[in-house]
């Protein structure tokens, strides 16, 4: 069995701090995005090859990491764009990268923006008991955010109906971006996209195959994060930090008070201030200001400002002659 893991995004509603990084290196409590589910894939026995499938910008930033990195198991696999507006459709995409890589065997894809409670081992476990496609599934708890995603309606563990992006959704139980899809079902892509099908987010895809094959639904309670936005980024970090915050060893943090849900990285500074769910990039400086849903990014500076719901790019300077 091989993997995918979706890498090919531009983040750009998470710009300036994801321009030149791809989002699924947002740092994470002394990891990345990334970085769990590549642990989990690495781990399981049953997966032979990660496929990595990235983009031309940030392929060098993948080689470099993965050069680096404990893990074997991923190999990179590089779509010929180099911004959003060249991006082919993550179904086309995937399509080009079977092609691509001569995958034959039975395949995980999974997103490497997720952020997910449960161990990808676990879903293999119950796709490899169904032997059909398998989706992950996660009640969001509300039908309006359920409009944003492929809305999932079961019997028995077994979809009986699938909408891709509904107005008025069935349910508050979607599709997170975690499939397992049998070498035949694999083989199927092609034929969804010489159909004239839509060849953008894989929820198409599979709502057009569970009218065709047995399809299966692997619901887990715990927590699940888009990470797309500002906000579900430090939705993530505050779930992960569990009622906490981390300070990096190397940071210089003075006579401020620290909140839940802060991430302080290696050589920032914090004087004189007031953080609660906020993310102080490596050598940023933050001085006399006060932060809540706040991201500074590398090498910038923040001084006697408060900041709520704000992103500041790397190598900036926020004061209030700035603003």
């Amino acid at each position: 069995m091989d993997a995918i893991v979706l890498a090919g995004g531009y983040a750009t509603r998470l710009w300036p701090i994801t321009k030149d990084r791809p989002k699924m290196f947002l740092p994470l409590d002394g990891s990345t995005v990334i970085d769990p589910i590549f642990r989990s894939l690495e781990s399981d026995d049953r997966i032979d090859t990660v496929y990595v499938s990235t983009n031309e910008r940030f392929a060098a930033t993948f080689e470099r990491y993965l050069a680096s990195s404990p893990f074997d198991k991923p190999t990179l696999s590089i779509e010929n764009t180099t911004g959003e507006d060249e991006k082919f459709g993550v179904i086309s995409a995937l399509a080009q990268l079977v092609d691509r890589e001569g995958i034959t065997d039975d395949t995980i894809i999974v997103a490497g923006d997720n952020y997910i409670s449960f161990d990808v081992s676990e879903f293999i476990d119950f796709f490899r008991a169904k032997g059909q496609p398998t989706v992950a599934a996660y009640d969001v708890g509300s039908r309006t955010k359920a409009r944003s995603y492929g809305v999932v309606e079961l019997e028995n563990d077994r979809i009986c109906d699938f909408e891709e992006k509904p107005e008025s959704p069935a349910s508050s139980l979607v599709s997170i971006a975690c499939y397992g899809f049998p070498s035949e079902s694999i083989d199927l892509l092609d034929t969804y996209l010489e159909d004239g099908n839509n060849p953008d987010e894989p929820g198409w895809f599979v709502q057009w195959l569970q009218n065709r094959t047995p399809t299966y639904a692997f619901s887990f309670d715990g927590a699940w994060f888009d990470i797309g936005t500002p906000e579900s980024y430090l939705d993530a970090v505050a779930f992960e930090l569990d009622g906490s915050s981390t300070i990096a060893e190397s940071a210089t943090v003075r006579n401020s008070e620290i909140g839940d849900g802060v991430q302080i990285l290696d050589g920032a500074t914090v004087v004189d201030a007031e953080l609660e769910r906020a993310v102080v990039f490596p050598d940023a400086t933050v001085r006399d200001a006060t932060m809540r849903d706040a991201i500074v990014g590398r090498d910038s500076t923040v001084r006697t400002v408060d900041l709520c719901s704000t992103m500041i790019g790397r190598r900036r300077e926020l004061t209030p002659a700035s603003l």
